[in-house]
């Protein structure tokens, strides 16, 4: 893993909806390069153990992709 944070944050998926205001299939839509909606920035989940079906995802890195959507918003209009 190559985030300084000596403690990451996980957040699962209710909150990543929450974050960003996706939908649940929004979010996985931007995950399977099979969907229309795939963003190959979008963060990927983590397993929160082995054979577990509970994932999450890193807070560093959905929050550096928010800000990156922003930043392209802003810089779309000019």
């Amino acid at each position: 893993m190559s985030s300084t944070n000596p403690h990451p944050t996980i957040l699962r998926r209710r909150q990543v909806q929450e974050r960003t205001g996706l939908s649940c299939s929004g979010i996985y839509a931007r995950l399977d390069p099979q969907k229309p909606g795939y963003d190959p920035t979008f963060p990927r989940q983590i397993s929160l153990g082995h054979g577990a079906r509970a994932v999450g995802w890193l807070e560093h890195e959905v929050t550096s992709w928010l800000e990156a959507q922003v930043a392209k918003s802003r810089a779309a209009r000019g």
